[in-house]
């Protein structure tokens, strides 16, 4: 069967499963007022406002992983109405999502307000990893780069199942810590069970 496309909006895959489950009218009601190209000025001063994104990455061959990142108000940037840019801080030294960037610069950002307005915002398009100098102002750690977004989609996300989460005060997080006990430890007990680490040959 012929899946003919009638919007610019969404993948192949998305139609087509839009034609097989007969949900092309409330798809393109969805595309027609819900989703933009760029960042309109409600979706800017929403992403200044939150404390907390998701990120989704792929590698080359569409293995996919999905992190989090988290910061004080306004961690991620907006530079213009199609660029956004987030820090990445020292971490395990692994690089997920920053290796998946450097074979696949698609990425997905997932906005969510769980306490306030209990609403979320999708953020779509393509990252590139820009190195930063600097140093942080003692609260908050060192910036070594940035990930920087062109987005491609912005769009809403319901809040018919987001859950009303109330905010506690957050002093006393450790902020850029590098104690293993404070970040967690081995809280889910893989250390006994883990392979030990291949030595490349």
């Amino acid at each position: 069967m012929d899946i003919f496309l009638d919007s610019d909006s969404g993948s192949w895959g998305e139609h087509q499963l839009q034609h097989r489950y007969q949900t092309q009218e409330r798809a393109r009601r969805f595309y027609r007022r819900q989703m933009l190209g760029r960042l309109n000025e409600r979706m800017v001063e929403f992403i200044g406002r939150q404390e907390m994104v998701w990120v989704a990455t792929a590698d080359a061959n569409g293995e996919c992983d999905c992190s989090f990142r988290a910061g004080p108000p306004g961690f991620v940037q907006v530079l213009d109405d199609r660029t956004v840019r987030y820090p990445e801080y020292r971490g395990n030294g692994v690089m997920a999502s920053l290796g998946n960037i450097a074979e696949n610069p698609h990425v997905g950002m997932v906005f969510l307000d769980f306490d306030q307005e209990r609403i979320g915002l999708h953020v779509n398009g393509t990252a590139r990893i820009v190195e930063a100098g600097g140093d942080g102002d003692g609260a908050r750690p060192r910036v070594e780069r940035w990930v920087e977004v062109r987005v491609q989609e912005a769009y809403i996300h319901c809040r018919k199942h987001l859950p009303h989460l109330v905010r506690m005060n957050g002093e006393g997080r450790d902020w850029g810590t590098d104690d293993a006990r404070a970040k967690g430890g081995d809280y889910f007990g893989t250390a006994c069970q883990a392979p030990p680490a291949q030595t490349p040959g």
